[in-house]
């Protein structure tokens, strides 16, 4: 069903006053409530709701979200929420999340043209060039879900690198970062075992998940 602006506003309304009536004070608690423990950098899909999918309530992870969950190291957006999240916010865990069937990673996959994003998805065919020899040897109906987990992985470890993440590692910061993948299809948070908690452990975790992900494919 079709729905105007107008109605968003009606419905806001009407899900404040339930709020409201199911759970007395939810608004004022929510004034006091930004601690969060979690960052999530997700894709802009508007089917992976990073609450919803994690039944965290609200206040209690940092959001950011682009095509395609990429971190690309000339971004001050996504640093600059990386680094409010991390030295303000002291966020103890930073979940990097793809998911399948993602749109800006099959448009990568396939090198369609599509205007300006094409810049943007550059960043995943750099990817997917990186590990053109893996895909090839997949099946080809897993190759797309593999990019998927394969962008996830490189994201982490651009994170990872990142001034933040080195200078917080650095004075002793405990932070962990996460590389997950979700299921449109059947709602279910994948694992995929790269989760670095210090600059020194990339390298061997990057190798494993890579191996992770081909005999989970193949």
């Amino acid at each position: 069903m079709n729905k105007s602006v107008n109605d968003l506003f009606s419905h806001n309304r009407l899900w404040a006053a339930q709020m409201e009536r199911e759970r007395p004070g939810f608004f004022t608690g929510l004034v006091k409530q930004q601690t969060p423990k979690y960052m999530w950098i997700g894709c802009s899909d508007s089917r992976v709701p990073a609450n919803q999918i994690t039944g965290l309530e609200p206040g209690e992870v940092f959001v950011h979200r682009n095509v395609a969950n990429v971190v690309v190291h000339s971004d001050l957006n996504a640093l600059s929420a990386i680094q409010f999240a991390v030295e303000r916010l002291k966020v103890e865990h930073i979940m990097v999340v793809g998911h399948y069937g993602c749109s800006g990673v099959q448009a990568a996959f396939e090198g369609a043209r599509i205007g300006l994003a094409d810049n943007w998805l550059r960043h995943i065919q750099d990817v997917r060039d990186r590990h053109r020899d893996l895909l090839e040897r997949l099946p080809e109906a897993q190759r797309a879900n593999a990019l998927c987990d394969l962008n996830v992985i490189e994201q982490v470890v651009n994170v990872c690198v990142s001034t933040v993440m080195v200078d917080a590692w650095a004075r002793g910061q405990q932070v962990s970062i996460h590389g997950w993948a979700f299921g449109v299809h059947d709602g279910l948070l994948q694992d995929l075992q790269m989760t670095v908690a210090s600059t020194d452990s990339i390298e061997p975790l990057y190798r494993a998940a890579i191996q992770s992900v081909v005999a989970a494919r193949s």
